[in-house]
């Protein structure tokens, strides 16, 4: 779009247009080289079934140990820094000051692994109604990020959510039993989650 149409980076970051975004499938990412904040709508999706997910024994057997202590929203941005300290991240200084707008209007979450006193883990994602959008996870020791999305999922169940996105399928999500659908099987996922209203 050109001339007075051009649509503004900063307003598309501002809390109620991000969460309009967000709500109609689309998420931002910024390029590593340019800092531009794009936002994106895949062709298709993935997402982990909250009625049809899978933990791996062996993680199991590890969450048996009781590992980690557990943490929901205890540091939110803190979990955002540790995941955009890489050396490529489409995680920008921009995009995190804006997502401190959506923890504001309390519409982002984390899920944290603590050890001794120390953040070692976590991921971070936004809330619309029943649905959580999950953005990015950091683990500094061994399975700290996978034990915080089996929390997570536990969680989404508890609190009645109906849609956990993941954007895109990996192989660590795999093991959760994470898949990839269509735009129109996602389309119809979004609706019936906004019949619903959540408390993360």
């Amino acid at each position: 779009m050109t001339g007075n149409n051009k649509i503004n980076e900063n307003d598309l970051l501002r809390p109620d247009n991000m969460l309009y975004l967000y709500a109609h499938g689309a998420f931002p990412m910024a390029e590593p080289e340019t800092n531009k904040i794009n936002w994106y709508l895949p062709e298709k999706r993935t997402i982990i079934p909250l009625n049809n997910y899978n933990i791996p024994k062996s993680l199991r057997k590890f969450i048996s140990t009781d590992p980690f202590e557990i943490r929901y929203d205890y540091d939110v941005m803190r979990v955002i820094k540790k995941c955009a300290s890489r050396k490529i991240t489409w995680i920008s200084h921009k995009l995190i000051k804006a997502y401190r707008g959506l923890l504001e209007k309390g519409n982002l979450h984390s899920v944290e692994t603590w050890q001794n006193g120390k953040l070692v883990g976590g991921l971070y994602g936004v809330t619309y109604r029943a649905a959580f959008f999950g953005e990015s996870m950091f683990s500094a020791v061994s399975q700290a990020s996978k034990v915080a999305l089996y929390y997570l999922i536990q969680h989404l169940i508890e609190k009645n959510f109906t849609l956990l996105d993941v954007q895109f399928l990996t192989e660590h999500l795999k093991m959760f039993g994470a898949v990839e659908i269509s735009t129109e099987e996602y389309k119809k996922l979004l609706l019936k989650s906004y019949k619903t209203f959540c408390k993360f």
